[in-house]
């Protein structure tokens, strides 16, 4: 019995895919791992690159942790700004936040190359797994198990139209199939 066997034992409730492609589609929020420019202008001081760290914060100079995870990339940047404000640090400070590089997202089970993979931004389910060298002859092609922070768990998803958008940080599990 191979390791992913055991998975597909497992009774996960199935994902409403429309429902969780429109929930993706109001932004990818930041989350621990993620990477990030903060430019705060005319201070080339506290401008630079930055990891949003496992406590979902970013820390800056003058200002320390800043909350990120859970937050738009302008969310992020009105909280910077507002805490240069309030301390008197810099008078009327304009940031900007920019994503360098999201989470990876993971894909482990029945694929040719099981692994973490680079999220690039918008990408369907089978792209996800194509970048993972593809379904194994064993593999179930009808569901996958996908684990998402923000599901507190797994659940199945059908592969097909329309498909799952991935998001960084999830795991994509390809079981064996039972046929």
């Amino acid at each position: 019995m191979t390791a992913t066997a055991g998975c597909a034992t497992q009774d996960y409730p199935f994902v409403d895919v429309s429902e969780a492609n429109a929930r993706s589609m109001q932004g990818t929020r930041l989350d621990a791992g993620d990477k990030v420019r903060v430019a705060v202008f005319d201070e080339p001081s506290l401008t630079g690159d930055y990891e949003v760290g496992s406590s979902g914060s970013v820390t800056l100079p003058l200002i320390s942790d800043v909350p990120a995870a859970g937050s738009t990339p302008q969310q992020m940047a009105d909280a910077i700004t507002a805490k240069l404000a309030q301390g008197g640090y810099v008078l009327n400070p304009r940031v900007a936040v920019d994503v360098i590089s999201y989470r990876p997202f993971y894909v482990i089970g029945e694929v040719g190359k099981p692994g973490e993979y680079t999220f690039t931004g918008e990408m369907s389910l089978l792209q996800g797994i194509a970048k993972a060298g593809g379904f194994t002859t064993r593999a179930n092609k009808g569901t996958v198990v996908v684990r998402r922070k923000s599901w507190g768990g797994g659940r199945k998803v059908p592969v097909g139209d329309p498909g799952l958008i991935i998001m960084p940080g999830d795991t994509i599990t390809v079981n064996e199939s039972m046929l």
